[in-house]
């Protein structure tokens, strides 16, 4: 889509694919939504959408996406793609920035859907986008978080080079509990030569950016 051409941008590994969704793609997500993300007992996300009903969860996650795409600007903006696996919609990998012209820095975040688990996606979709950060966009810093008990998302962050950028105490269904901010800098990254992004350049304008990593 010429004026919209984000619906082009997909980055590529060996096992699998992160591309701009589409209606049939965010029907899919929607309904792992639905089957559920996690365990109820546990809650890994700062505001609890997966709380709701299985309905609800799969009407408010095809709503989030609109509502990001009806708000971006390149001054904020959060791309959320779907994560595919072997021709299959396995969950949802977000990179986001604030003036990113300015500060070269973005904030990720994801989900799998419970069946999908596991395996490493996480590790492999979060690479994929930090591929995307570093190498298209030309981001310095890339951030994310988790709360102290989520051992899976921080065991990804460890994996890929990330470190302990401070603590915050988050209310959590309405208790205190520990967050725990990660930062990787650019120079600390390891770039891999197996992931390719398509579709990047009529983009670079609605990230604030005005070149890719490599022209610079």
């Amino acid at each position: 889509m010429r004026n919209w051409p984000l619906f082009g941008l997909r980055v590529t590994t060996p096992r699998l694919e992160l591309r701009f969704p589409s209606l049939d793609d965010l029907d899919a997500l929607a309904g792992l939504a639905a089957e559920g993300v996690h365990d109820p007992g546990v809650m890994p996300f700062l505001f609890a959408w997966t709380d709701a009903e299985p309905d609800e969860r799969a009407r408010s996650t095809v709503a989030f996406h609109f509502r990001q795409w009806g708000a971006w600007t390149p001054e904020k903006w959060s791309c959320s793609f779907v994560t595919v696996v072997d021709g299959e919609v396995v969950g949802t990998q977000e990179i986001g920035a604030t003036d990113f012209a300015v500060t070269r820095q973005v904030d990720t975040g994801s989900w799998i859907g419970r069946r999908f688990q596991g395996r490493g996606i996480g590790t492999e979709m979060r690479a994929a986008v930090l591929h995307l950060a570093f190498t298209g966009l030309g981001a310095g810093h890339a951030l994310s978080g988790a709360f102290a008990d989520n051992l899976a998302s921080l065991g990804v962050s460890r994996k890929l080079g990330y470190v302990p950028d401070g603590v915050e105490i988050r209310s959590r269904r309405g208790e205190a509990a520990e967050l725990r901010r990660l930062r990787l800098a650019r120079d600390a990254w390891t770039a891999r030569d197996d992931i390719a992004i398509h579709g990047l350049e009529p983009c670079l304008p609605l990230f604030g950016a005005d070149r890719t990593a490599e022209s610079r």
